[in-house]
């Protein structure tokens, strides 16, 4: 690996503080001491701070040289309501909440980055470190957006990086096109007439009927969607009734559907639509359906053609040509970075974060970020900088 020594010396200060966010964790848009945490850090730097972005928003501002061409590297602060089940000394002390995907390292790295960069870093140009808040389900990125952030800080394209498990430490992946799939949720609400569970012909069973609709999403997928296209629908909840001797009057179905692209996101949603309505017919109900009802639903995330080839640069510089996956098999998982990509080209790169104890996967209440692996995500994100915004001098 090709590291600078001065970013392997920040080392332990990285591991310090990805264990302390890890070990306070704040989940969407109440990251108020972790953004409290990384503007002190980037202002004693030296590194301008501007805050307040979708509430809790950082970016920090390093300008070298008379360049006029500037990037944007983003990471997530955010954690997950889960309650942890590590036994570490950095585990969450916040009850119900833990940093189960990765995301404090992600802010490690970056910070470590800023670091390089503000005493030794060669560009001409400037640099946005952007912190965003609220990647979960939240839509943080978009808010952000909405709220200004390039206006405010004209990046001319923009790139972030996830830790994941299924590659490798050490190793990195990323390809042109999509990358992370879109992400949308639905809940159906099934509403019939309620009756004595002894009775059933007096009223209109919407468990019967939900037991069907369930069945009949996942032929949507199988029978509507061409084979080649990618895409997943999933019932992932289930409520109604509060008794043993009654059916109730009202059932609620919620789920998720996922694809890698717009066309076939439509289809998933035009079909779930009709399912729900001709299930309803079929048992003479009513059925109320609603998209993404509490969160906006996240688009496909896909990296343009010259910022891949810009991280694939600077990811074999670091890493090793041997070490970097150019044609990795898309996620079915979704980023809020989609949104990013949508207004700036840019590029959504993966570091491997290594098996961890258990095998266990993003999300998952054992999770724990690999340690090992922060010199090379800072390193990465100094060669894409230094690489971009070349001519310093």
């Amino acid at each position: 690996m090709n590291i600078a020594p001065e970013i392997l010396a920040l080392h332990a200060d990285m591991q310090r503080w990805r264990r302390h966010i890890h070990q306070h964790p704040e989940t969407a848009f109440e990251e108020t001491a972790t953004a409290k945490l990384i503007a002190g850090f980037l202002q004693s730097a030296g590194i301008e701070v501007h805050q307040g972005l979708a509430k809790t928003g950082i970016v920090g501002v390093l300008r070298r040289g008379n360049g006029a061409h500037s990037i944007a590297l983003r990471a997530d602060m955010d954690a997950l309501h889960i309650q942890e089940q590590n036994r570490f000394d950095h585990a969450s002390c916040h009850s119900g909440k833990m940093h189960a995907c990765g995301h404090d390292g992600h802010c490690a790295m970056l910070l470590g980055a800023a670091s390089y960069l503000a005493k030794h870093g060669r560009f001409d140009g400037t640099v946005y470190f952007i912190f965003q808040p609220a990647e979960e389900c939240r839509a943080g990125a978009l808010q952000m957006i909405g709220e200004g952030l390039f206006e405010q800080f004209p990046a001319q394209r923009v790139f972030g990086m996830h830790n994941f498990p299924d590659v490798p430490a050490g190793h990195f992946a990323v390809k042109t096109g999509p990358m992370m799939a879109s992400f949308d949720c639905f809940e159906i609400t099934l509403k019939g007439q309620a009756t004595h569970a002894a009775m059933p012909h007096l009223g209109n069973d919407v468990l019967v009927a939900a037991a069907h609709l369930v069945t009949q999403l996942q032929t949507i997928v199988s029978r509507r969607i061409d084979p080649a296209d990618a895409a997943v629908v999933s019932v992932t909840q289930i409520h109604g009734g509060n008794t043993w001797n009654a059916l109730p009057d009202s059932a609620v179905i919620r789920g998720t559907f996922r694809s890698f692209k717009n066309a076939v996101r439509e289809q998933l949603e035009q079909g779930i639509r009709h399912l729900a309505d001709s299930v309803a017919q079929g048992f003479q109900l009513q059925a109320d359906i609603l998209f993404n009802p509490e969160n906006p639903g996240y688009p496909v995330t896909v990296n343009s053609p010259a910022e891949t080839a810009s991280a694939v640069r600077a990811a074999v510089a670091v890493a090793g040509e041997q070490y970097v996956d150019t044609a990795p098999t898309p996620s079915m998982g979704a980023e809020d970075f989609a949104f990013m990509l949508q207004q700036k080209p840019g590029c959504y790169i993966w570091i491997g974060n290594g098996n961890t104890q258990g095998d266990c996967l993003l999300h998952n209440p054992h999770y724990d970020f690999n340690d090992d692996i922060l010199p090379l995500g800072a390193a990465y994100w100094v060669k894409l900088v230094e690489n971009e915004l070349s001519g310093y001098g």
